[in-house]
């Protein structure tokens, strides 16, 4: 834990600040490179915005050579605003209106539609504005579920795509509308084992085939694989490797990787995830018979999977003395509580850690991803201070909210509310 010893020491971990996460850049520059060793320097790396959408780190992605794949339309002005080019966007979400499909038109964003009334509305759309859609289709390969339920979108019913048993439907489409040569897959998030992707990937794959050998060869000029490699999060997860995905597909589905057809992939957990630490004073301890419990300043506002979802979400952490040197000793069954105002408010429980202190700093790895972006406001506590670390020297990406930042949350941007 070096590196938080060495944010105390720069300072960069200040009195006031009862929690910060940090994330470590060099990492993340490792996490893209090998995305591009994998999967080929020609793939357009989408970034799943919605897994960490600070626009520095969305910035510093872009100049890396990756792109953005964004989920609604404050996601798409986060990318712009971080200088991502409208062409290296990927827009995905089930809910687009028409004013928002009308802006990713009018800017060139590529559209993944995720049904055919929307198909049909981005038609219409395309005839009132003179110009084509640069777009796709999102299918369901129907290819069943993972391990954990809310993440899985490829079972028999989805609320995301065209069920792949519609397939004289979807290649209707294609035949009906020349703009539309695109096709997109998304098996799951975390829990989707390795057989599982690839699955869901080659019957899209295979739809691809079937439709250029029917409508003329290149009809689908571009296929997105999505996401959905698993992040490590316990001591003895192993999942697959960016190589090891990228060879299942290049035997499953033969020339997905020959320059034929544009590959975009829209990692954002397997990336993000191990890049970032969250850290929290604790403020309490609470001995009873039985528990022993640790009081943080990090709980369900920034842990909200974890704490609602214990079997399927747990990280690995550490405690550190107050001067950032790691503990040691017999280790006992702590319970670490969030301040939230809910009895389920545990990030971790039952871990097994050496004695914690008053004081002492509490670290929780791997927690880069679909964090701070599910921030709750439940309690209208501040979100923490957030760093970066890059060659070993630290800089801040978002600074700690101040209690008036809070009310100005709340308030919103109303000029006719008044103190009663």
């Amino acid at each position: 834990m070096e590196m938080v010893r060495k944010a105390l020491v720069d300072g960069m971990i200040r009195e006031t600040d009862t929690a910060v996460v940090v994330y470590d850049l060099d990492r993340l520059e490792a996490g893209v490179a090998e995305l591009a060793a994998a999967f080929g320097p020609q793939t357009l790396a989408a970034v799943a915005v919605k897994a960490n959408p600070l626009p520095p780190v969305l910035a510093f992605l872009w100049g890396l050579g990756a792109g953005a794949e964004a989920a609604s339309l404050p996601e798409l002005h986060l990318a712009l605003a971080a200088g991502v080019p409208a062409g290296r966007i990927v827009f995905d979400s089930p809910a687009k209106t028409a004013d928002e499909l009308r802006l990713a038109l009018t800017l060139g964003v590529w559209v993944n539609a995720d049904n055919l009334e929307e198909v049909a509305r981005l038609d219409t759309l395309a005839a009132s504005l003179g110009r084509p859609p640069e777009a796709g289709l999102r299918v369901n390969p129907q290819v069943g579920l993972g391990r954990i339920k809310a993440t899985s979108v490829a079972g028999r019913y989805s609320k995301f795509g065209v069920p792949l048993e519609k397939r004289r439907e979807i290649k209707a489409a294609f035949a009906r509308h020349p703009w539309l040569t695109g096709l997109h897959v998304h098996v799951g998030s975390q829990g989707c084992p390795l057989d599982l992707l690839v699955a869901g990937v080659g019957a899209v794959y295979d739809l691809a085939l079937e439709i250029d050998r029917e409508q003329g060869p290149g009809r689908v000029r571009r296929l997105d694989i999505g996401g959905g490699l698993p992040a490590t999060y316990r001591e003895n997860d192993s999942p697959p490797t960016p190589a090891a995905y990228a060879a299942a597909l290049a035997t499953r589905c033969p020339g997905i990787f020959s320059g034929d057809r544009e590959l975009v992939t829209e990692f954002g957990r397997w990336l993000h995830a191990p890049a970032a630490v969250a850290i929290s004073r604790v403020e309490y301890v609470k001995r009873q018979r039985g528990h022993r419990t640790a009081v943080l300043h990090l709980g369900a506002d920034m842990f909200v999977r974890e704490c609602y979802n214990p079997k399927s979400w747990s990280h690995r952490v550490a405690v550190l003395t107050a001067d950032g040197l790691e503990k040691t000793g017999e280790k006992s069954a702590w319970h670490l509580a969030g301040p939230l105002c809910f009895s389920g408010d545990f990030p971790v429980w039952r871990v097994r850690l050496p004695d914690i202190d008053e004081g002492d700093l509490l670290v929780i790895r791997d927690v880069g991803a679909y964090t701070l972006s599910m921030w709750s406001r439940y309690n209208s506590r501040q979100m923490p201070r957030v760093l970066a670390v890059r060659d070993g020297r630290f800089s801040v990406l978002r600074e700690r909210e101040s209690p008036d930042d809070v009310v100005r949350f709340w308030r919103g941007e109303a000029e006719t509310w008044r103190r009663p």
